[in-house]
């Protein structure tokens, strides 16, 4: 029984649990994370190099800024170059580039874009600045989207008339399935996003085990949290069986967190969604309910003009999200691409497969 943070980061236990998922894995299993932290934590830990060799692990669509298309990003760099208008986001945004430019280049040139830590701090800002309109930019998967709901809800409440969100919200679980709708990558298992997870538990998953026959198993972040999924996976595998399990125990629940999940219905309802490398997927997003239309930035700029979306030449994020390749097999990879001058958002975002590798895989470098 593991109960100290310590260890679940020893190497000992590591390389006992390396030994059994070496003894028990006799068939190729490619197993997918579909999460952006899950991602980092596997390139930190050198996870993948220490399996064996038919155990391969591949980084999905797990980062939500990532997954954010082109042209929800120019949407919110034209509603910025309106009037009076603040825009507010999370940090991460700030260098993912749209079509033509981003909103640190913007805010360079002299455009009010401020990052937040919370949307309590943009709510902050709209009864500070009467006369403005404050834009909060929206972007997560649910692990997030419930904060973006108490928002709104904190704001119609205090009758914050100048806080609006333009969103680009998407859930997990849809993109999953069109990931395997496609059949491009032969996927054996998922570690299903942990975070995610916490707020909507293990039951939307079942499909994938019931329809697909596709192994799931929900993971913690410690690197024997990692580890011991992989086994799990792997044991189901070998038993010929088709589960969604739980890791993750000490912080997922089957039914999720209900308080949050019940937030996040009260303001948003299922809409389609434009994931990046993927495209359009029906019931992967979230659209502000009529409710509260007056917070939403969608309908409250309904005339705003966006140019037609462009894709930059080169950049392969899409294929890096969809697992065809791994980041070092871009030909930007390290070169034109990186951390610094990013061109693609999956090496801006900290969660961002490309970043991981960069930063923490050796082979990239060599």
């Amino acid at each position: 029984m593991v109960r100290f943070l310590s260890e679940y980061r020893d190497k000992d236990l590591a390389q006992g649990i390396l030994k059994r998922i070496e003894k028990i894995s006799k068939k190729p299993a490619n197993f997918m994370e579909v999460c952006g932290t899950h991602t980092v934590a596997i390139s930190k830990n050198g996870i993948r190099h220490a399996l064996p060799e038919n155990v391969q692990l591949i980084s999905g669509p797990g980062c939500p800024v990532c997954v954010t298309a082109n042209v929800d990003i120019d949407k919110m760099l034209a509603v910025l170059s309106l009037p009076d208008v603040i825009v507010t986001t999370f940090g991460d945004m700030m260098k993912v580039p749209g079509s033509y430019s981003s909103l640190s280049k913007e805010r360079a040139k002299g455009a009010d874009v401020r990052v937040v830590y919370s949307t309590l701090d943009a709510i902050e800002i709209a009864k500070n600045n009467p006369e403005k309109k404050v834009v909060f930019f929206g972007v997560g998967f649910e692990t997030t989207t419930p904060t973006i709901a108490e928002s709104i809800i904190e704001a119609k409440e205090q009758n914050v008339k100048n806080y609006s969100i333009l969103g680009a919200h998407k859930v997990v679980p849809p993109a999953m399935k069109a990931l395997l709708d496609l059949g491009e990558v032969d996927l054996h298992g998922f570690l299903c996003p942990g975070h995610v997870s916490m707020v909507i538990g293990s039951k939307p998953y079942e499909f994938i085990a019931r329809d697909y026959h596709i192994p799931c198993v929900i993971a913690g972040f410690e690197p024997l949290d990692i580890l011991e999924s992989i086994y799990m996976l792997i044991k189901q595998i070998e038993d010929g069986r088709s589960e969604v399990e739980v890791q993750y125990k000490r912080a997922v629940k089957p039914d999720g967190n209900p308080v949050a999940v019940g937030v996040m219905n009260q303001v948003f309802e299922p809409a389609d969604a434009d994931w990046r490398g993927i495209g359009v997927i029906p019931g992967s997003g979230l659209k502000i309910r009529d409710e509260y239309a007056d917070f939403d930035a969608a309908r409250l700029f309904p005339d705003i003009e966006v140019p037609p979306t462009r894709e930059h030449k080169g950049c392969r994020c899409g294929d890096v999200l969809r697992g065809l390749i791994f980041p070092y097999e871009c030909a930007l990879f390290g070169k034109v691409c990186t951390p610094t001058e990013p061109v693609g958002p999956c090496m801006v975002s900290s969660e961002g497969s490309c970043a991981a590798y960069y930063r923490y895989d050796d082979r990239v470098k060599a």
